[in-house]
């Protein structure tokens, strides 16, 4: 149970925080606030909070919610729950992400207070700094110099995550990392014969029980993984551009942008899509990126999940993209030996499938 006497703010694991957790982290903490997260998502989280929402909500969201319970079944009393309407001028996010806190308000009927901060830069009185306030406001906190103060700590936390993860430290190594103050660049020795780009958001791929643990089994069959968080905002930019597009959801950097960088790198041997069953902005996306793959000659694989998705399925698609990566890559290398009548002696590695 929560102690009165103590600060604390539940945090759900899903949404905003795979994207956005150093920063809170950094921002609660240095104001003397206790963080308390939900557990790992379970499959009976989601079946919890599917149970509270409409059938054609989406996957994410029906996440959220199972982790609003596993909050307030902890005994937590304030959950933050942000409201992050536009990242910029005219750029927005999706109507569930908007209306976040509304939707909670409206489907859980137990007794907890809502931290409600809304960020919205298309609107006046709604940027980054008054954000920060309404997050500070519910605990008696309102000097603007120690909002100031915390702000910085969650901007040093945050920009340690990134510097870690751009070097291509792995997602969980790089955030514990930056929540211990530290930063560590790691040598990347091992050589992977395949890289694959990964476009999807944050809470459907750091997510182990959502994505069913998309990066260990591509690790397993010796596959490379890049997202875009390894990109930098100009290269998402560059990439929204060349995929002929104008940014309009904020989430497009997650998609559009990392797929336009992506299929334009040479090292990148293949594209995979991830992407929750019912969402509408990520199904134009898809479309489009699906369109362009053809353009550049990129092969990819469109993957879609929900609660009933099966494993089994999921890994044998994965199996047999990955299998005609390797067999698409031995096949250019043998036709460049015909060419230039040289011996290589690159071996694939024919043994990356799983026989469990």
């Amino acid at each position: 149970m929560e102690n009165k006497s103590e600060k604390i703010i539940g945090i759900p694991r899903a949404m905003s925080f795979y994207n956005n957790y150093p920063f809170y982290y950094g921002f609660f903490t240095d104001l003397g606030i206790k963080i308390v997260l939900s557990d790992v998502t379970t499959k009976q989280t989601m079946s919890n909070g599917s149970a509270l929402v409409v059938t054609e909500t989406c996957l994410p969201i029906k996440v959220y919610i199972g982790h609003i319970l596993n909050l307030i079944d902890k005994g937590i009393d304030k959950i933050f729950v942000p409201s992050i309407q536009s990242i910029a001028p005219k750029i927005y996010n999706c109507s569930k992400i908007r209306g976040l806190p509304d939707l909670v308000r409206n489907v859980v009927k137990r007794d907890f207070t809502i931290i409600e901060a809304t960020l919205d830069k298309s609107e006046k009185n709604h940027g980054l700094y008054d954000f920060l306030k309404e997050m500070a406001e519910p605990f008696g906190i309102t000097d603007e110099k120690l909002i100031k103060k915390a702000s910085k700590a969650g901007w040093k936390c945050y920009n340690n995550f990134h510097i870690m993860v751009k070097s291509g430290m792995s997602y969980k190594k790089a955030i514990n990392y930056a929540l211990q103050g530290k930063v560590f660049i790691e040598n990347q020795t091992k050589e992977y014969p395949i890289s694959i780009a990964l476009i999807s958001h944050g809470y459907n791929i750091y997510d182990e029980r959502t994505c069913m643990k998309i990066f260990d089994k591509l690790e397993a069959m010796d596959v490379k993984v890049y997202t875009s968080l390894q990109l930098s905002n100009e290269q998402l930019d560059d990439g929204i551009v060349s995929l002929g597009n104008e940014q309009y959801w904020a989430n497009e950097y997650d998609m559009t942008g990392s797929a336009g960088h992506y299929l334009k790198d040479n090292r990148i041997d293949g594209i995979i899509t991830l992407t929750a069953f019912g969402c509408g902005p990520d199904s134009l996306m898809v479309e489009r990126i699906t369109r362009k793959a053809k353009r550049f000659n990129k092969p990819l694989l469109n993957l879609t999940i929900d609660e009933h998705t099966g494993e089994a399925g999921f890994i044998t698609r994965l199996e047999a993209f990955v299998d005609m990566l390797f067999r698409k890559k031995r096949a250019n290398i043998i036709n460049n030996i015909e060419i230039n009548g040289h011996k290589s002696e690159y071996i694939p590695n024919t043994n990356f499938i799983e026989t469990k």
